[in-house]
């Protein structure tokens, strides 16, 4: 798996990019958000990346921050929400919008998104509520959706998240150690050990 590139942006066709990695070019499709905050042809560019492995085809998404790619791969896991929709959906409306229509049951705004629609969007409420993270702690994201550099303390709870704790479970954990001012790995290493038998 491609994690990230880091390279030299040769190319720009939205919503197409080649990046120049060492002299071999990666082509990648990516959001109208992270397209927009690319610098010039010319100048070094690191995107976070998602593989997609069809019959036919090898497609590599590119995204500009770590929420974006963490949306998306939240998006691909809903029912009927291939890659190429939830690039849209991540092009037609900010992580901070989605999360609000989600939490807000705002179906006819999600429904004006580019092929979305009104069953889907029906479906992205449903599906989606449950990874939206409701403690005040992390700003409203989606569960996961932390960028880098956030507080140690929402990084162990994205990390408990990641491990298959529940959103409630990992809170309580959390809650249940001291964790002011230590690093993640910090963090990790005393919740876990309050919660072994």
């Amino acid at each position: 798996m491609i994690g990230y590139l880091r390279g030299v942006l040769k190319h720009k066709e939205p919503p197409f990019l080649v990046i120049d990695v060492n002299g071999v070019g990666y082509e990648l499709e990516v959001p109208m958000s992270t397209l927009f905050n690319l610098p010039e042809l010319g100048h070094d560019v690191e995107l976070r990346t998602h593989l997609v492995v069809r019959e036919d085809a090898q497609i590599l998404f590119g995204f500009g921050t770590e929420a974006e790619r963490v949306l998306f791969r939240n998006l691909l896991k809903v029912n009927r929400v291939g890659a190429k929709l939830a690039l849209s959906i991540l092009s037609g409306i900010s992580i901070e919008g989605f999360v609000q229509c989600v939490r807000a049951e705002d179906k006819a705004t999600l429904a004006r998104l580019p092929g979305v629609g009104r069953k889907t969007a029906e479906r992205l409420i449903i599906d989606m509520r449950d990874r939206i993270d409701a403690t005040p702690a992390d700003g409203g994201k989606v569960a996961g959706l932390m960028e880098p550099g956030a507080a140690p303390r929402a990084e162990a709870f994205n990390a408990l998240i990641n491990l298959g704790y529940g959103q409630g479970e990992a809170q309580k954990m959390l809650d249940g150690v001291k964790t002011d001012g230590g690093r993640t790995e910090d963090i990790l290493r005393a919740v876990l050990r309050s919660a072994a038998p």
